[in-house]
């Protein structure tokens, strides 16, 4: 009897931990509870935390709030009519306050109910408004915030924050890419080109620049040389041929420059 008795509470006990078990549930960091109870949603989210709850009526459902990514892979047309490859993330996360709003309006799964159906919109209307070169240059950053910028025009009210849109690898048509590179390296060449004749120009200018120079030391000297200077520099190499002991022969006539021979002993 008394073995009966303490199996009988052994499973009241254990019914009763399972119970409880099952009537509490966790909220982790980066997340909201939404409380359901009898299909009425809260209006106010369960922030983190252990939550208690009746498990025959109520239900708590998590909601993400953390930064979330999407990976699409998705065909953007071009203003000229192409179609253009690329793999975009959508980075994007749930205001907290409105959890609630959400999952009554949309559900667990609103990622594909609104959020990837209006990312096709807005990049299908601005992918269009730009050349498929465009896509593959500077402009690419322009496009990311632009589509990011109508994306939030129509998730903002709803409960969505748009971080980022980014493109993160565009593959052109193959007659365009090639266009495309030929086109690159003509400009390659032709900077290049620009670089030899910009050398050869400030080559030129150096030459010029020299010759200058010259020119203006040379009629800097010739302005200097007067008959009464050159008279005076006579005067002073006599003075010093004075001072030799080497004999030598000066022929002159007095006012011209003269003209010396040397001989040595």
């Amino acid at each position: 009897m008394k073995q009966t008795m303490k199996r009988s509470f052994n499973l009241i006990a254990l019914l009763i931990f399972v119970g409880l078990v099952s009537s509490c549930t966790v909220v982790r960091q980066g997340e909201v509870g939404v409380k359901r109870t009898l299909g009425k949603i809260q209006p106010t989210p369960l922030m983190e935390g252990v939550k208690a709850y009746n498990p025959f009526i109520t239900r708590i459902i998590k909601v993400p709030v953390r930064t979330m990514n999407i990976e699409v892979r998705s065909p953007l047309p071009s203003k000229e009519g192409l179609t253009v490859q690329s793999d975009i993330s959508i980075l994007y996360r749930v205001e907290g306050q409105k959890a609630p709003q959400i999952v009554e309006k949309l559900g667990k799964n609103f990622d594909q109910i609104v959020i990837l159906p209006v990312f096709r919109s807005a990049v299908a209307d601005i992918s269009s408004r730009y050349f498929a070169k465009d896509m593959h240059t500077g402009q690419r950053t322009e496009i990311e915030r632009a589509i990011k910028d109508l994306m939030m025009v129509q998730l903002k009210d709803r409960g969505f924050m748009v971080e980022s849109v980014l493109m993160k690898s565009i593959v052109l048509p193959a007659g365009l890419t090639k266009a495309i590179e030929d086109k690159l390296e003509a400009e390659q060449d032709a900077q290049r080109m620009q670089f030899v004749l910009d050398k050869e120009r400030q080559e030129a200018q150096r030459r010029v620049i020299e010759a200058e120079g010259v020119r203006d030391a040379q009629k800097i000297i010739n302005e200097g040389l007067t008959p009464m200077l050159i008279q005076f520099k006579s005067i002073e190499a006599f003075n010093k041929l004075s001072t030799s002991p080497n004999a030598k022969v000066i022929i002159t006539s007095g006012a011209s420059t003269p003209l010396m021979i040397s001989s040595n002993n």
